[in-house]
Order: structure tokens, then sequence, then C-alpha cells
């Protein structure tokens, strides 16, 4: 039985967490795979409610258990997984980018992951004012990169891919902190000899993603040119709506859509589940892991296949162009799984 916290967030995130319950519920009833789900409150909603983002009842259930989804949540967001990132030190940040039919992609044979590192750089929140100028301190360490350079390697040793690392940095012009980060990388990159690996300034991987996006297998960056390229390459393959992603530590994970909250379209029962029950791919694939269970990994991919194939038949919600409700298509993956 695993321990499983849910962050229902705001916005859409309440809808999107009741498809993610029906996944794991049919996961328990009919793959013999059983979760333990708590539902926890935090972002705009608990700010306006008990005055915290991120209250402590909801911190202390996350640590208790196995590892914790969360659905998006609204202008509080960095109140609350910036914060679970560096309390949890949740160093790697994963986001996949894969091309799935009927999806407007660029192309239709993009596979690629951008490892972020997620504890450092400007996101620490260093700022301050200094008479009439406002100064932010972006901070690079060579722990860390080195750190978030191994999981890149290990990341592209397991992938049935190129086995090629793209270090993505901008040392020609910030020559210290993006120069440690690019050397830090190059030394790591001695250990896996058997793994490709270039370096590429972020404004030329920027354009890249667009001109040969199917050139890329594992990238590994800072954190935010991390943000920004994993929005793009979500984007290439078709938009965020099937976009997954991981916050990754040593002894915990949690798991997420990369999209945020869409409060436009929210309580309309028409968003697009797949990138938050992507995210429960990794998360059994991380178990998987974790705790050496092969069923985790055979469900998972059960999962993905499923999702897969009900977007190959043209099926899709309302807000991605299709005809079927939130509900009707976690029904169909439930009905199928």
């Amino acid at each position: 039985m695993y321990k499983i916290s849910l962050i229902t967030g705001d916005g859409i995130g309440p809808e999107l967490s009741e498809s993610a319950v029906s996944v794991l519920e049919t996961i328990n009833d009919k793959l013999d795979l059983k979760f333990d789900i708590t539902k926890l409150s935090a972002g705009d909603k608990a700010l306006s409610e008990i005055g915290k983002a991120l209250p402590d009842e909801t911190v202390d259930v996350i640590k208790k258990s196995d590892a914790c989804m969360k659905a998006p949540v609204g202008e509080s967001a960095a109140d609350v997984i910036v914060v679970l990132r560096r309390m949890l030190d949740l160093y790697a940040n994963i986001r996949p980018a894969k091309s799935y039919p009927h999806m407007p992609a660029l192309r239709d044979d993009i596979d690629m992951v951008i490892v972020r590192e997620n504890t450092e750089d400007l996101y620490t929140g260093k700022e301050f004012s200094l008479g009439d100028s406002a100064v932010a301190l972006r901070i690079i360490s060579e722990n860390a990169s080195k750190r978030i350079a191994k999981y890149a390697f290990e990341a592209a040793k397991q992938r049935n891919s190129k086995k090629k690392v793209t270090c993505v940095h901008k040392s020609n012009v910030m020559r210290v902190t993006d120069g440690l980060f690019a050397k830090a990388c190059t030394k790591v990159s001695k250990d896996y000899p058997d793994i490709s690996f270039e370096q590429m300034y972020v404004d030329a991987c920027a354009m890249n993603l667009i001109r040969q996006p199917q050139e890329f297998d594992v990238v590994v960056t800072t954190n935010l040119f991390g943000d920004i390229l994993s929005d793009e390459s979500s984007q290439v393959v078709g938009g965020l709506g099937m976009a997954p992603a991981a916050n990754i530590g040593d002894n915990f994970a949690l798991f997420e859509p990369v999209h945020g909250a869409a409060f436009d379209i929210a309580g309309q029962n028409i968003a697009n589940p797949s990138s938050f029950l992507l995210s429960i791919k990794m998360m059994l694939d991380w178990l998987g892991t974790k705790h050496n269970d092969s069923k985790c990994f055979d469900v998972g991919q059960k999962l993905e296949s499923t999702i897969f194939d009900l977007v190959k038949s043209g099926i899709k919600t309302k807000d991605i162009g299709g005809d079927k409700t939130t509900v009707e298509f976690t029904k169909q993956i439930t009905d199928n799984l």
C-alpha cells in the first residue's frame, strides 16, 4: 500500500484531482496495486481561508507519504511548489516532451526530456532594493550542478533513445555562474563515456527546439532556463495539456502537470487531464525504482499506452478541440485500463 498525498489545487485543479483519483482507484480495483490517497489543501484557497498558502498540516501529511501529487495552484504557486522543492530537496525537475497523435506537434518524432536544476539560480528569491535599483542574487554551486548533471546522464543511460546529453547555459555572458555550471557538467560527462555530450547556449537551444527538436534527447540546464525551455518544448509537441513533470530528490518526489490553474475554464468540466495523468505514470516509475516494484513499472506503462491509444483514436476534451468532458475522457481511460 502506497500512501499518496494529493494537493487538489485551484482553478481546474480540483477537477484534475478527481480525474487522478478515478485513475488511481481503478488501478486499486483492477490492477492490484494499492494506493491510500489523502487530499490536501494548498494554494490560493488555503491562503484565503487560513492565511497560509502551504499549511503546516499539509506539509506534515506530505512528509509522511510515499509520494506527493500536486494539481495546479494559482497566484500563490511560488509559496507552494518552490517552497516544497527546497524544503524536501527535490533538486531535479524532470519534464518530458513527447509527440502524441492528433496533437499539433511540430513533428511526430520528438522525444526529449528537460532535466532542470530545481533549488538554486534566481529562484532562491534573494532580491533586494538598492537605491533606485532592484538586485537579484543568482546562486549556482558546484555541488548542485554536479548533482543535476549526474541525474541527467543517468536518465540518458536509462532511456531507449539517442544516449545524448545537451548542457544548456550562457557562459559567454555569465562567465562565473554559468561558467561553473558548464564546467561541472563537463566534468561529470567524463564518467559516462558511452553518452554523447554537447554544450549549447540557451538562445541557440531555444531556436533549435523549433528548428530541429527531434535532435534533442536529454537537456540539462539551470533553474530559470529550464523553466522557460520546458514550456517551449511542451508547446513544440502540441501544448501543455500533454506535459507532465516530476520534482525528484534522493528520498522523496512530487508529481504535477506543467500547466497552471486555468481559471478561465475552471468549473466547466472541459479541461484535458492528460498531463496530470501522465504524471501518475512518472510517479509509478519512481515508486518502482525506489521500492524495486516491477508492478509499478507495468501499470505505469499500461497507463501511458492507454492515454496514447485514446488520443490516437481522436478522442479529446473540449478545451483542445474535442467533444468530451473531463469526466467522460477520464472514464474512457479507466474503462480501457
